[in-house]
């Protein structure tokens, strides 16, 4: 039997999604008003430790490698952009419009030093990938051990 870790907050974004689809399926003239809220969206992100260094993968479907900035400053990466609205469609055309647009921010706190002249970012079939690599005195070292 595995033991899974239980997070209060995981499901609350989705949660909330099913709440505003709800509300929006029930009152259809609330969906037709446009707020800043229904522009703002925030990307998923994955961040694991890779063999060299810490790995972010981010989820930019639609967004352009032009429309994305990444920096990193006092050990905080810094992922910023936007997607576009697709103007090729009259707004009053949509029958229901659930992708998000506008502009996005995702900020996280790194545990490790990492070696920032290093950092590679690569943009392949709408997902950004960041890496991140430790110094050489960060990474950890095997040591073979010969057995007499």
């Amino acid at each position: 039997m595995s033991v899974v870790r239980w997070d209060p907050f995981k499901n609350i974004v989705a949660l909330q999604d099913r709440i505003n689809r709800l509300f929006d399926d029930a009152f259809p003239s609330r969906a037709d008003e446009e707020d800043l809220s229904a522009c703002a969206w925030r990307p998923l992100v994955d961040i694991y430790d890779g063999d060299n260094g810490i790995v972010v993968q981010v989820d930019l479907p639609g967004v352009k490698k032009e429309d994305v900035a990444v920096e990193v400053k006092n050990n905080i990466l810094v992922i910023q952009g936007q997607r576009q609205v697709d103007m090729a469609v009259g707004e009053d055309r949509y029958y229901r419009r659930e992708r998000s647009c506008g502009t996005f921010q995702r900020s996280f706190s790194l545990r490790s030093a990492i070696a920032p002249d290093n950092i590679k970012a690569s943009f392949k079939n709408g997902v950004l990938t960041i890496e991140l690599p430790k110094p050489e005195e960060e990474r950890p070292k095997k040591i073979s051990v010969s057995i007499d």
